[in-house]
C-alpha cells in the first residue's frame, strides 16, 4: 500500500540471511523509499551474486541499470544520497550503505534519508555484494485494483487516526519520552543490563530532549512526523544535528555507559546514521566494552588508549568511528558482542547481552518478561519490533491483562508475534498499527489494493501472520537452529536485577524451560522447537519440509 493516500503504510523491508546471527533477517525502514519503489512499479527486488567492483542499482519505471559506484564508495550515507540526487534528479530516493557496510561490520545498517533498516546487519550484506546503493527515480503514480474503493477507505482511516489519542501523543513526542516510562518502572537497561535505571534518569527525560528540538520529520504520507530533530547549540558537541535520537537510540548512547549527557547521544546518533550503523547494536557493543574495561579484561593498551570509564561519553564517540572503519579496538567490536566475547574469553560471555547474536534493545527482560520471551523466541533474535509486549510496558489489556513479572504468558507472546507479522504485509508502521484502524479497515484496504478477496478476511490475515512466523522458523531450522538458541542472556537467568528506585529489585528469569515447553506446544512444534509436519501442512508450508530433512525429529 506504499505511496497511496493511506497513512503509516509506506514502509519497506530488507530480508536476508543475517551475517550477525546466521538466522533469518528482516529489517524495516521508513522515509520515502518504499513509496518510490511502488511509484516505479516494483513490489520486490531480489539481488543475487556479487559485483566485481563497487556498483549501485538504479531503477525507473522502464529500466534497471547497474552503474559504477567508484565515486561514492567510501562516502558516508549523506554524501552518497546527495551525489545520487544530483546524478538522477530530484525525483530520486535512495537506500544505501556507509563505510560500516563497506567494511562488513556485522551490524551495519541500510540508510534512506535519515531512517535506517538497522537490525541484523543487512548493510553488511549489501557491502559483501559491492552494492553501495539502490536508487529509484519515478513520478508519483500508484497501482491499485480498485482506486475508488481504496481512496474511500483511506479517508476513513485518516479520520480514525486523527481522532486517536495514541496518534496525537506520537505526533507530539515520537518516542522521545518513552524513557520516562521505562525508567520509572525500572526496565531502562543501565551499565550493560545490570541496572534498570540511571541514577539521574530525570536528566534524560522527554522534556530535556525537547529543549533541543528544532524540527519534525516523517515518512511518506504520514502526518505524525514522529522524527524529532535535535540540534546541539553549545558545548563540545556544538553543531551535532540529527533526526533523532528516538527512544532506542536515546538508550543506546546513555544507558549502556551510564551517561546522562544528552548532547553526546545526539552526536552519536548522527554519526551512526552517517556511517551506516545500527544504533542498538552499536550502543550495546560499546556498553559491553565498558564492562570488559571495568573488569580488566580489556586494558588501555587494548582500547587504543581510550579510558572506558562509566559516565564518560567522549570515548563512546571515538569508538563509533573506530567500529565503522574497523580500526583498532573497533575491529573487535564490529563483530558484535557474541563474537567479541568469544575472542576475549575469560568469562567475557556474561557481558554479551544478545539472543542468537543480536544485541538486546532498550527493555530489561527481568522486569518485562513477556517482552523478554519474545526476544528469546523471535526468528531474528532480540528485537523490540518483533512482537512488542505492550502489555508489559504500557499495560495494554489485550488479548488479556498480564503481570510483567510473570513467565506464564506464552499465548500472549504468540499473539504479539503473529500480529506483528500480519501487519507487515501492509507494510504498516509499528505505531500506526495501534491507531485504531486495524483490523477494521486493514483487510478491506488490502483487498482494494490487490483485488484478492481473501485479504478482506481478518481470520485469514491472522493465519498469514502465523504462516510467516513458521516459515521463518523453518528457515532457521534449515540453518541449524533449535531450542538451544531460544535463550535469554546468562545475566538475565543468573543475576538479580537492580532497579534502584523502582519495583522489580531482585527479579530474574527463572522458568525459561517451562515457558519454552508451553510456547512450543501452543505453536504446534516439537520440544526442540521444530515445526512439525502436521503444523506446516496445516499452514500450506509443506514445501519447507525438504529443507528441514533430518532436523524435524
Amino acid at each position: 500500500m506504499a505511496g497511496t493516500t493511506a497513512q503509516g503504510v509506506s514502509r519497506w523491508m530488507v530480508c536476508s540471511k543475517s551475517p550477525q546471527t546466521g538466522a533469518f533477517a528482516r529489517s524495516v525502514c521508513g522515509a520515502d523509499f518504499g513509496a518510490w519503489l511502488k511509484f516505479a512499479g516494483y513490489e520486490i527486488i531480489i539481488v543475487e551474486g556479487k559485483a566485481e567492483n563497487p556498483v549501485y542499482l538504479h531503477l525507473s519505471d522502464d529500466k534497471c541499470n547497474i552503474l559504477d559506484a567508484s565515486e561514492i564508495w567510501g562516502k558516508d550515507t549523506k554524501e552518497t544520497q546527495a551525489w545520487l540526487n544530483q546524478s538522477h534528479g530530484r525525483n530520486t530516493r535512495t537506500a544505501c550503505i556507509g563505510p560500516a557496510g563497506e567494511n562488513l561490520v556485522k551490524y551495519a545498517a541500510i540508510v534512506s534519508d535519515r531512517r535506517t533498516a538497522g537490525r541484523c546487519g543487512t548493510g553488511a550484506v549489501m557491502g559483501s555484494k559491492n552494492l553501495k546503493a539502490i536508487s529509484v527515480t519515478a513520478q508519483r503514480k500508484t497501482y491499485l485494483a480498485d482506486t475508488e474503493v481504496y481512496n474511500k477507505l483511506a479517508k476513513e482511516q485518516i479520520e480514525i487516526i486523527r481522532n486517536n489519542g495514541g496518534f496525537k501523543n506520537h505526533k507530539e513526542w515520537g518516542t522521545t519520552n518513552t524513557q520516562d516510562i521505562t525508567s520509572s518502572i525500572g526496565i531502562f537497561p543501565t551499565r550493560n543490563f545490570r541496572y534498570g535505571q540511571l541514577t539521574d534518569y530525570e536528566n534524560i527525560s522527554g522534556d530535556k530532549y525537547r529543549l533541543l528540538r528544532t524540527g519534525d520529520m516523517g515518512c511518506y504520507s504520514c502526518p505524525a512526523r514522529c522524527g524529532k530533530v535535535h540540534t546541539v547549540t553549545s558545548g563540545v558537541y556544538t553543531g551535532a544535528h540529527s533526526e533523532g535520537p528516538e527512544y532506542e537510540s536515546i538508550w543506546a548512547f546513555t544507558g549502556p555507559i551510564e551517561s546522562s549527557y544528552i548532547e553526546a547521544s545526539i552526536a552519536a546518533d548522527e554519526l551512526c546514521d552517517d556511517l551506516g550503523l545500527d544504533t542498538i547494536s552499536t550502543g550495546s557493543s560499546i556498553g559491553f566494552a565498558y564492562e570488559m574495561y571495568e573488569k580488566g579484561l580489556l586494558k588501555k593498551s587494548d582500547t587504543d588508549g581510550l579510558e572506558l570509564i562509566y559516565g564518560r561519553h567522549e570515548p563512546m564517540i571515538s569508538l563509533i568511528t573506530k567500529i565503522a572503519r574497523r580500526e583498532g579496538i573497533g575491529d573487535l567490536l564490529a563483530e558484535g558482542t557474541m563474537r567479541a566475547a568469544a575472542s576475549i574469553g575469560q568469562g567475557a560471555s556474561i557481558g554479551a547481552i544478545h539472543v542468537k547474536g543480536l544485541e538486546l534493545p532498550a527493555y530489561e527482560p527481568r522486569g518485562a518478561k513477556s517482552q523478554g520471551y519474545n526476544y528469546a523466541t523471535a526468528s531474528i533474535g532480540a528485537s523490540h519490533c518483533y512482537g512488542y509486549a505492550t502489555q508489559d510496558i504500557f499495560g495494554a489489556p489485550f488479548p488479556r491483562p498480564t503481570d510483567r513479572f510473570s513467565e506464564e504468558y506464552a499465548d500472549v507472546v504468540i499473539f504479539n508475534q503473529d500480529g506483528s507479522a500480519f501487519k507487515e504485509t501492509g507494510i504498516i508502521c509499528a505505531f500506526a498499527g495501534g491507531w485504531g484502524w486495524v483490523p477494521n479497515l486493514f483487510g478491506k484496504m488490502l483487498k482494494a489494493a490487490r483485488g484478492i478477496e481473501l485479504l478482506a478476511d481478518n481470520k485469514y490475515l491472522d493465519k498469514v501472520g502465523e504462516r510467516m512466523f513458521n516459515l521463518e522458523r523453518a528457515f532457521n531450522v534449515r540453518e541449524g537452529f533449535n531450542r538451544k538458541q531460544d535463550t535469554l542472556p546468562e545475566r538475565m537467568r543468573t543475576e538479580p536485577l537492580h532497579t534502584r528506585r523502582a519495583k522489580g529489585e531482585g527479579q530474574m528469569v527463572s522458568h525459561q524451560d517451562e515457558f519454552l515447553d508451553k510456547y512450543y506446544q501452543l505453536r504446534g512444534w516439537t520440544k526442540e522447537g521444530i515445526p512439525t509436519e502436521e503444523k506446516l501442512t496445516e499452514l500450506g508450508l509443506e514445501f519447507a519440509l525438504k529443507d528441514m530433512t533430518g532436523k524435524n525429529k
